[in-house]
């Protein structure tokens, strides 16, 4: 085992070497450019490279921290015309979008990074407390089958709508007793996470992204398009029903069965040497708390985000409660509640002496602890993404989309047509928010006002969006689902990736039926019972594996 570790150590190592050489050479080549000049490379297709090399060398080498520096740095490069020095500058710099420090000291992005450390430390105080040993006992003792605990973790995830980011890590900290007691394995939990995160928020009209999808649409009633919407999200919807039928017919395929395979014969959740959170939770249980000790933490947490979304929207000042939840800031609302949840556990746990002043301090480095790698990948792809932004990729596709504009054809076809270029950006960008922020304003003009196709052509947008985001391995919403299931991030996206790819595929099909027929009540059925003979197809065709 060691000595294939440092091998594979051996190879990553070579491959980050030899490109960054390659990078500097070409550098220095070009190192007289002035630093201040637009990119050349502004608005092309090369503003897209760098993205794409950061997740290609994700996938072969399966090391996601030196992926992105080296997508990262190319962007840089890119965008300061190979001039090494001022390359360095960009990435580092506070002042310019895409730089480290610039998305560290970003109001929002800091908020997603606070709310990331208190839920951390939230769970190494339930852990600690006893609650949630006691609730994974509990649970175990109702839940009795394999079964029944994926989908108590798939009703769990869709009761917690509000957000995505929210939904991971708290679904995956209350579900990972139950289905570590079943023999269910972390990129199983981790695919059923994200499967209940991101498809359930965009289609549920109080959640955070229906707030940012009401606030890209001008000159219409963001929420009532985003509510006809939903019908129309083939993607988003495929999912739940692919999710439940594999469930149900207790199937997987990929490196998914794997996984699973592993898990139930040889006890063993993780399956590769890579296994980052394996003793995360050794810190030792010193509380004596029961079920309510974690029970009422999570209630709280999610009671304190709710009001801090309606509050930073300004509901307590005479706004109503949908608009309140629709101007709601999700950032700045999930590190309030964070931190709010975080002081009422505080007066939870200390007065009944559940635990110690001592053992409370104590997880406030080891929550934090226990999140710097995802706080570390999220810095990363929030300043590849930036970098992204800064070479002009939105406008590349925005320039793509309208040349199409004139063609009968194409427009016929544009809701397919956008859904495929959806999926390609977010997949680049890892951002679905950041996908549909720079199509939706391109995509709504161009349609027949409040007409089917617009509503139509709206949903390929978010569903696109949000399938991209899905198969990205620098996606923040995967990076989450990594880190609420505790699993190794390649792993999660390696397993998640043909599931995805399956149901992106009946959906572009569905959206190509659709534009003709444009009538959801015949078009979502057909699409449900697609998906499912789907399903049956690829399960008939890989039995002879199975047995």
């Amino acid at each position: 085992m060691f000595e294939q570790k440092r091998k594979t150590g051996l190879r990553n190592f070579l491959i980050f070497s030899v490109v960054l050489v390659l990078m500097s050479v070409t550098a220095f080549a070009a190192g007289d450019e002035v630093a201040t000049s637009p990119s050349h490379m502004y608005a092309t297709f090369w503003a897209l490279v760098p993205p794409i090399i950061a997740i290609i060398l994700a996938l072969i080498t399966k090391e996601v921290y030196s992926s992105l520096f080296i997508g990262i740095v190319t962007g840089c490069l890119f965008y300061t015309n190979f001039n090494v020095g001022e390359a360095f500058l960009v990435m580092v710099s506070d002042t310019t979008e895409g730089g480290i420090l610039a998305n560290i000291s970003d109001p929002g992005k800091g908020g997603i990074l606070i709310f990331l450390v208190v839920l951390g430390i939230l769970v190494a105080l339930m852990n600690k407390a006893g609650g949630s040993a006691a609730y994974g006992k509990w649970a175990s003792q109702r839940i009795k089958t394999r079964k029944g605990a994926l989908l108590s973790t798939f009703v769990l995830g869709v009761l917690v709508f509000v957000d995505d980011y929210f939904n991971c890590l708290t679904v995956g900290s209350v579900m990972r007793p139950v289905t570590d007691t079943h023999q269910v394995s972390r990129a199983k939990l981790a695919y059923i996470i994200d499967a209940t995160a991101a498809p359930i928020c965009i289609i549920a009209p109080v959640s955070s992204w229906a707030a940012a999808v009401s606030g890209v649409v001008e000159g219409q009633n963001g929420l009532e398009l985003f509510i006809r919407s939903i019908p129309y999200n083939f993607y988003a919807l495929l999912t739940i029903v692919t999710m439940l039928t594999v469930t149900i017919l207790n199937f997987d395929f990929g490196p998914m069965r794997r996984h699973e395979k592993n898990a139930q014969e040889n006890n063993d959740l993780f399956t590769t040497s890579s296994r980052p959170f394996e003793n995360a939770e050794e810190t030792g249980v010193v509380g004596n708390g029961g079920v309510i000790d974690l029970v009422l933490p999570v209630i709280i947490l999610i009671v304190c985000c709710v009001v801090g979304m309606i509050y930073t929207g300004g509901f307590f000042s005479g706004t109503s409660f949908v608009d309140a939840f629709a101007g709601c800031d999700a950032a700045r609302s999930l590190s309030l509640g964070s931190v709010a949840a975080l002081i009422l556990t505080f007066f939870i746990y200390i007065p009944r002496r559940v635990l110690r002043f001592s053992d409370f301090m104590d997880c406030l480095s080891e929550g934090f602890r226990a999140m710097v790698p995802a706080i570390l990948i999220l810095t990363f792809a929030w300043t590849l993404s930036g970098i992204t932004g800064l070479l002009g990729a939105d406008v590349f596709v925005a320039e793509l989309l309208k040349s199409g504009e004139s063609n009968t054809l194409i427009t016929l076809l544009l809701p397919v047509i956008v859904f495929c270029i959806a999926v390609f950006l977010a997949f680049s960008t890892g951002t679905s928010w950041g996908t549909f922020g720079i199509l939706l304003p391109i995509v709504v003009p161009i349609m027949e006002p409040n007409s089917e196709m617009m509503v139509l052509t709206v949903a390929a947008t978010l569903a696109g969006a949000v399938a991209g985001d899905h198969c990205s391995p620098i996606s923040d919403t995967t990076i989450m689902a990594s880190t609420g299931a505790q699993c190794d991030h390649m792993n999660h996206v390696s397993t998640q990736l043909p599931y995805a790819l399956v149901v992106a595929a009946v959906s572009a099909a569905n959206y190509i039926l659709a534009a003709f027929i444009q009538n959801w009540m015949i078009n979502l059925p057909i699409a449900i019972i697609s998906m499912i003979l789907t399903i049956l197809l690829v399960r008939k065709l890989t039995k002879p594996q199975n047995t």
